[in-house]
């Protein structure tokens, strides 16, 4: 069995990791912790995750030292430090924050205003940045592994196939994204206390968000040149759930396009494109690693519009991280992951 960790378990994205890591049946959770809650069990922090497991916070030094592969469910900024012990004592981090997600230093400098502090960890040999749809090949070679933010994956699965097979005029891609509140994370604020969220929607950050380098980074290099694009994204009123509408000039025929993306995606458990007519609901993939993707063409226009829906709690953050560590350690793919979505 897998020794797994968890640091940050309180957190949103950390509590979802624990709830699926306990169907996980490689694996035994061995430490979790969080500086907040320190010797507090989780069930005292969410009553749903009431378990016999090892569910006692302690502190994320002895995680890293009781575990092989641990799960940095922090804030940016604070994840390099832990890669740091972890590569020198030869354990596995996944890192669900951001430490990880830019090549370009300067690129991180300008968008989270930090440079690297472990510039030696950002080397290739070190880490990798993976989406597993586009470089699980190369995950068990390194044992720092980048997870994708929750909009740059549903983008990058909604683009990968037009983009690698040029369906598409990269110099006005338009992307609309619309996020569940749990997106901003467990952290108070105004704009998502209940009375400002509730009955609401609007868009947030307009061409300003931090995952628009991370976006642009995993497209062009899809694309082999530079791409730039306009991204806006919106906060919906529902806890969970991305849906993001991308909207790209094409002359190409959206039966070909439609083949293109199925035989893309053929081999892909976590990918489905949805039947001709159809529209992704981020309904469909709630509580599920599901990525859920249809395809139409506004012909009056030549424009492809691609809407991509995924969980941003499980697909977007916890459940791709698992995803990533079933590569990495040669587990089925699928395993601990494999649930749909309610009927309901």
């Amino acid at each position: 069995m897998l020794k797994v960790g968890i640091i940050g378990a309180t957190g949103y994205a950390g509590a979802e990791l624990y709830r699926l890591l306990l169907n996980h049946k490689n694996i035994e959770i061995t430490a979790i912790s969080s500086q907040s809650f320190e010797g507090n069990d989780i069930s005292e922090i969410y009553p749903s995750l009431n378990t016999s497991k090892v569910a006692v916070l302690t502190n994320s030094d002895e995680v890293i030292n009781k575990c092989d592969c641990i799960f940095a469910a922090l804030p940016h900024g604070l994840s390099e430090p832990i890669a740091k012990k972890c590569d020198e004592t030869g354990k596995v981090l996944i890192d669900l924050g951001a430490d990880f997600r830019l090549i370009d230093e300067a690129e991180f400098e300008k968008w989270y205003g930090l440079p690297f502090k472990e510039k030696e960890l950002h080397q290739k040999n070190k880490s990798l940045y993976c989406l597993p749809e586009i470089n699980r090949n190369d995950i068990k070679n390194v044992n720092i592994i980048g997870n994708p933010g929750c909009y740059p994956t549903s983008i990058a699965l909604g683009l990968m196939p037009a983009l690698k097979n040029k369906l598409v005029c990269t110099e006005t891609i338009i992307i609309d994204s619309k996020s569940g509140v749990t997106g901003a994370g467990r952290g108070l604020s105004q704009n998502t206390h209940y009375p400002d969220t509730n009955e609401a929607f609007s868009a947030y950050k307009a061409g300003l968000h931090r995952h628009t380098p991370e976006i642009e980074q995993t497209l062009s290099l899809l694309y082999g040149e530079k791409i730039n694009v306009t991204f806006v994204p919106h906060l919906l009123p529902v806890n969970r759930g991305i849906l993001s509408t991308i909207y790209c000039k094409t002359n190409v025929s959206l039966d070909e396009i439609y083949n293109a993306y199925c035989d893309f995606y053929k081999h892909e458990k976590f990918v489905r494109i949805m039947s001709e007519g159809a529209y992704a609901n981020i309904k469909n993939v709630r509580m599920s690693n599901f990525c859920d993707i249809s395809l139409h063409k506004d012909e009056h226009t030549s424009t492809l519009i691609i809407t991509s829906a995924i969980d941003n709690m499980v697909k977007g953050a916890a459940g791709q991280a698992i995803q990533n560590m079933n590569i990495r350690f040669g587990f089925d793919e699928d395993e601990g992951i494999s649930a749909y979505a309610p009927a309901f």
